[in-house]
């Protein structure tokens, strides 16, 4: 169970020098559950930033719905969206990279998914190169996709033309059974066709091309930023979608009420994202 007891950060002995770049996850993580950034967190980002840090915003959210807590920043950060499938710049709104799922990549898991999963609705998370840009419907899903969160911009379609179209990631949805149980019955089946992670345990799982993780996104944002690829590191996170990125990152901070695979990939834990855990972890640093 996760442990949501307040703690205090490790000490510079155990935290080493302060990374260069700094890279949270979102929900449960950064923000509260109005999805507020709190004060002492906005400080302790403003100090990363003045010290000659980066900070990058890495979340399974797309695009869309990012804008809203780089807007709460004194500064407009890159953001690492779609679990490592988008690389976005909030300051201009412009999508930098996206690593696509063709339609015969989503027909293929679509198909895995109505074999092991049957009865899941699907859902398609798409991006264009403007964010702002409405040409392109965002989010498409099918008639039997029912939603886990508010999903105001919605195109309800058939599964054939949810599937038609690339897309950053592909949602499947199953009332009834857990992110876990979901997870656990497809992913033995995927033979490397794609990758499947989670950031809720409430019965949604996601898809992308093999291979796109959070830490590949932190790496395009390195290489976008002009940073050596072995400058110092520090990333936080709550859920099973943080995992490679808190094994990547030089120090993984896991929130006390992380997910037990996030836990288990971390090098430290904090506090919760209620009691400002990665502030009191950044405060330590700079």
């Amino acid at each position: 169970m996760p442990d949501d007891r307040p703690r205090e950060a490790p000490g510079l002995d155990v935290l080493g020098p302060a990374p260069l770049l700094v890279a949270s996850d979102v929900d449960g993580t950064l923000v509260d559950d109005d999805e507020r950034i709190s004060l002492r967190t906005h400080v302790a980002l403003n100090a990363v930033q003045a010290s000659g840090g980066h900070f990058v915003l890495a979340t399974g959210r797309p695009p869309r719905a990012v804008d809203p807590i780089a807007a709460q920043l004194d500064f407009a950060p890159l953001a690492v969206c779609a679990n490592g499938a988008v690389l976005y710049d909030t300051g201009t709104s412009q999508v930098v990279s996206a690593s696509l799922m063709s339609p015969e990549l989503l027909d293929r898991v679509a198909e895995l998914v109505r074999r092991h999963l049957p009865g899941a609705g699907f859902a398609a998370e798409r991006v264009a190169r403007g964010e702002h840009d409405s040409a392109t419907p965002r989010f498409a899903a099918s008639t039997g996709y029912q939603h886990a969160w508010l999903e105001p911009d919605t195109v309800t379609a058939a599964d054939a033309e949810v599937l038609a179209h690339p897309a950053v990631k592909l949602l499947v949805r199953q009332p009834g059974l857990t992110s876990d149980e979901m997870s656990a019955r497809i992913l033995p089946h995927l033979d490397g066709v794609a990758d499947v992670t989670y950031a809720t345990n409430n019965g949604l799982i996601e898809f992308h091309v093999p291979g796109v993780t959070k830490a590949t996104g932190i790496r395009a944002a390195m290489e976008h930023l002009g940073l050596a690829a072995d400058v110092r590191t520090a990333a936080f996170g709550d859920m099973p979608n943080d995992s490679e990125m808190l094994r990547w990152a030089g120090v993984g901070v896991a929130m006390a009420n992380a997910h037990p695979a996030a836990l288990d990939a971390a090098n430290l834990v904090t506090a919760t994202n209620l009691d400002d855990g990665v502030a009191r972890v950044l405060e330590r640093w700079f």
